[in-house]
């Protein structure tokens, strides 16, 4: 039986909602401020304090929300697509959007292409190249990034969804990631699907092989175009999951960055990392003991930075010693 390679101490909702409290709280210790529903409001009764909105989504529309002023600080998965966004890339940009990171909570992540054996596809190209009429099980929750970078992968290959449906293919959206005990993973077993893709790799990727199912490849080329549009490059590693028959490249899926416009008070954010580095300790990671600042504005493989640091930011975890 496979084990997690990777320790998962608390699920992904719950994680940056405790960042985003824990947080907040050293912000309100700091000053004379209030809580408001829905997002995490801090306000103050004093004139000269600023009103901030703390949120602990991760979706496009928080992306929409900073950049239009609404929030001032929300979360992305994976860092890569805070990436795309401000090279205004892929299928979802038309112009770089002006954000950049304060941190990036660390997370190691893969993406998987998994597919019924039957297709006898091999790559990830093959779907384009054969006009393949593959039936893809993805993300339940439409506004999920992998929903997202289906359609930007599809265009590095050459096609789209749409011209998968008009070969026969279909996208269900339905369920959350494919671990071997999940309707999914068993419907894709059984045929019923003839392609999954998902990331939480940890969780299923070392179940596709002995379970009948064949791991797609990227080719190089694919990965190119995809790493000019701000992903990035990876491999799902034999040495991690040796049910696999080898080294299979494909994409990284790593980090939850904390973004902020360009523009975002320089205060409100120096406050905003003196609050992680106060309640560093308290809040709940993928890994144990408390936060690793200085390995989250490091670009490190957990905690990838494909942006800049906002210059509070980066002057103040330089002055933790961090940079």
């Amino acid at each position: 039986m496979a084990t997690d390679p990777t320790p998962r101490t608390v699920n992904a909702a719950n994680m940056r909602a405790r960042f985003i409290m824990e947080m907040a709280a050293a912000m309100v210790a700091d000053d004379d401020q209030v809580y408001r529903e829905p997002e995490l409001y801090i306000g103050t009764d004093g004139e000269s304090g600023v009103p901030v909105d703390l949120s602990a989504s991760s979706t496009l529309d928080g992306v929409t929300r900073v950049v239009g002023g609404e929030i001032d600080l929300c979360f992305l998965n994976p860092s890569s697509a805070l990436t795309v966004a401000c090279r205004g890339k892929g299928t979802c940009f038309t112009e770089p959007l002006p954000l950049c990171a304060v941190t990036v909570l660390p997370s190691r992540d893969q993406c998987m292409f998994a597919v019924h054996a039957s297709t006898g596809l091999a790559h990830v190209e093959d779907i384009g190249r054969e006009k393949y009429p593959l039936k893809i099980g993805m993300r339940g929750r439409a506004e999920h990034w992998l929903n997202i970078m289906l359609e930007d992968i599809f265009k590095a290959c050459g096609f789209s969804i749409a011209e998968l449906e008009s070969w026969g293919g279909e996208v269900r959206r339905t369920g959350h990631i494919p671990r071997p005990d999940t309707q999914k993973f068993k419907d894709l077993v059984a045929g019923k699907l003839t392609g999954v893709f998902d990331e939480g790799v940890h969780g299923w990727a070392d179940f596709a092989t002995p379970a009948g199912l064949t791991v797609l490849k990227f080719e190089d080329e694919t990965l190119a175009r995809l790493e000019d549009m701000g992903y990035r490059r990876d491999l799902l590693e034999k040495a991690i999951y040796p049910n696999l028959p080898e080294d299979i490249p494909t994409l990284d899926f790593s980090g939850w960055p904390v973004f902020v416009r360009e523009d975002a008070d320089d205060d409100t954010v120096r406050r905003f990392c003196a609050g992680l580095e106060a309640r560093k300790d308290m809040i709940p990671w993928e890994g144990t003991g408390p936060l690793p600042l200085d390995r989250m504005c490091s670009n490190t493989p957990e905690a990838p930075l494909g942006v800049p640091l906002h210059r509070s930011a980066e002057k103040f975890w330089a002055g933790c010693g961090y940079l």
